[in-house]
């Protein structure tokens, strides 16, 4: 695989092809990503057990993998981790097209938690081998957006699909499909492997001192006594517990149940998020740039406390007022994602340091599962509680939290 970058800090075509394989790995795995809770529990019959056990598993098997993969990615390998991570998930939903009980189902969630979480040790320091320095911050704005278009292109043809034919005949296929869409990912995976391994194996210069052992990288704990670090930790349980969760689980429900709006105006409502995603990822990421990294994460949780503003605005409006604010959520939501994703692999980098960068993106991931895990049910519990209005205000205010402590991350970062 050819070039890590041009000289002014564009990517090369060895990123470029990465991010296109993990674009049609994201399409397939939105194809069933939705359905799966619904497949194991009716379809294969084994009820909601069946699905808890699954979501359990594959909880537990991501954070060992992403503990353990970090270390094998901070040893030169995270190519190597993420081949090993996309083949495990390659054989998840392969196995879980083909299950017939809970045995299959169970290894399924365990082969899926072992790939997402060595996935996510390793992806962030390969893109920095693929990304000069100068371009790293729109290349991990890049990946956010071939992450999330992937998904929401997969989760519209998987609900075409569906309605097009039996879900009893096509859930299993579409499953086989994700698959089979994961296989190009782990081919780019080894290929960046292979090339590097190729470079890493010519000779050192004689008196280089090349060839002298390099100390071992801080391991957990000394990265977790980095204030700086642990901020940055913090940060990223906070983005996934009131910000991504939220427009994924509670804003649904504010939307269909607190403003009476249809189930296709809460899909529009989605869709505005993707193509503003899709339509300003450049230019905006372009003048965050001119932002120290701080400081464009700072921004993020700002256009989020001003989204659900609009948000709430929406619930005492109607008509085209009503529609203006709801798309002014959208998009300032998507504004801050973009924000986001512009600062918080480059801090990630920058506070980890290159012989830790695995170590310091696997604790990221065990910060985003927290948030994951915890998001959604506080979210739903939060709304259900207090009604529509008065919801909006709540998730603005989580977002809050989380620019209390970008800011105390900015001030430590000094």
């Amino acid at each position: 695989m050819s070039g890590t970058g041009q000289p002014d800090g564009r990517p090369g075509a060895g990123f470029h092809g990465l991010m296109a394989a993990l674009l049609a790995s994201s399409a397939g795995i939105g194809l069933v990503f939705p359905l799966t809770s619904i497949y194991i529990s009716d379809l294969l019959g084994l009820g909601g057990t069946g699905a808890g056990t699954y979501f359990v598993a594959m909880a537990a098997a991501g954070c060992a993998a992403a503990v353990l993969g970090g270390p094998r990615a901070d040893r030169g390998s995270a190519a190597a981790v993420g081949a090993v991570g996309t083949t495990s998930l390659v054989l998840s939903y392969a196995l879980l097209g083909a299950a017939g009980g809970s045995l299959p189902v169970t290894a399924a969630g365990l082969l899926a938690g072992v790939g997402y979480g060595l996935q996510y040790a390793a992806v962030t320091g390969v893109v920095t081998a693929l990304v000069p320095a100068a371009g790293q911050r729109r290349a991990f704005v890049l990946r956010h957006v071939m992450t999330n278009a992937g998904m929401g292109l997969g989760a519209t043809g998987g609900g075409l699909l569906l309605a097009a034919g039996r879900p009893a005949g096509t859930l299993p296929w579409l499953y086989e499909a994700a698959a089979a869409t994961s296989v190009p990912l782990a081919v780019l995976f080894l290929l960046v492997h292979r090339r590097r391994s190729t470079v890493s194996d010519v000779p050192p210069a004689p008196g280089s001192g090349a060839a002298h052992r390099e100390p071992d990288p801080p391991g957990y704990r000394a990265l977790l006594r980095s204030r700086p670090i642990a901020l940055l930790m913090l940060a990223q349980a906070l983005f996934a517990t009131a910000g991504f969760t939220q427009i994924e689980a509670t804003v649904p429900l504010l939307l269909h149940h607190g403003m009476g709006i249809g189930l296709a105006g809460v899909s529009a409502v989605t869709a505005g998020n993707a193509l503003v995603l899709l339509l300003l990822q450049h230019p905006v990421a372009r003048r965050l740039e001119a932002l120290a990294e701080e400081a464009a994460l700072i921004a993020a949780p700002l256009l989020w406390c001003a989204a659900f503003g609009a948000g709430a605005l929406a619930t005492a409006t109607d008509g085209t007022a009503r529609t203006a604010l709801l798309a002014a959520f959208a998009a300032l939501f998507a504004i801050g994602e973009i924000a986001y994703s512009s600062a918080f692999f480059p801090l990630l980098v920058r506070f980890s340091g290159p012989a830790s960068l695995g170590r310091g993106s696997a604790l990221s991931s065990l910060a985003w599962s927290t948030g994951t895990a915890v998001g959604p049910p506080l979210g739903i519990a939060v709304v259900t509680a207090t009604g529509t209005g008065t919801g909006w205000l709540a998730l603005a205010a989580g977002a809050a939290a989380v620019l209390a402590v970008t800011l105390l991350l900015r001030r430590a970062a000094r």
